[in-house]
């Protein structure tokens, strides 16, 4: 059977942190699928639709890993797909914290589910998308941070 792992997040946008996670997460499972999740309580910077294509192009030489969009809980998405494994980069300790209670209640909804937390890069783990927002919504260069340019905004 193959190990199918779900890395669901909102991916507003994909980091290098994102994809550091994605390709070592190639190394551990026979399938990875990045899950753009959709909370309509939230207001997204990009549209969904485009950053699941820059993402896709970002994997577009690897048959290994693909990329969905979802609605509603995780579990039950990773259920529909066949994903036995979530998995969840952690940047520091409130990252652990807050993903915990996440993990107890995915296992909850899926008991087959088993969340797979892998250390962000040292190099990598300073930054998160919101900040990556914030300086871009006021013009800042973000290159840095991201594996492919996002347009201009206009402020």
């Amino acid at each position: 059977m193959a190990r199918i792992a779900l890395f669901p997040g909102s991916f507003d946008p994909f980091t290098n942190g994102h994809l550091d996670i994605v390709r070592r997460g190639v190394g551990l499972f026979d399938q990875v699928i990045v899950a753009i999740g959709t909370n309509s309580s939230k207001q997204r910077y990009l549209p969904v639709e485009q950053m699941q294509e820059l993402i896709a192009q970002l994997f577009r030489d690897e048959p290994r890993v693909s990329v969905r969009t979802f609605k509603g809980l995780t579990a039950e998405f990773a259920r529909e797909v066949g994903a036995a494994y979530l998995l969840r980069g952690l940047r520091n300790c409130p990252d652990f914290e807050y993903e915990k209670p996440i993990a107890y209640g995915n296992q909850h909804v899926n008991p087959g589910l088993e969340t797979v937390f892998l250390l962000t890069s040292p190099i990598l783990g300073a930054i998160s998308s919101t900040i990556i927002r914030d300086i871009h919504r006021f013009g800042g260069n973000v290159d840095a941070f991201l594996p492919f340019a996002l347009p201009p905004v206009a402020i």
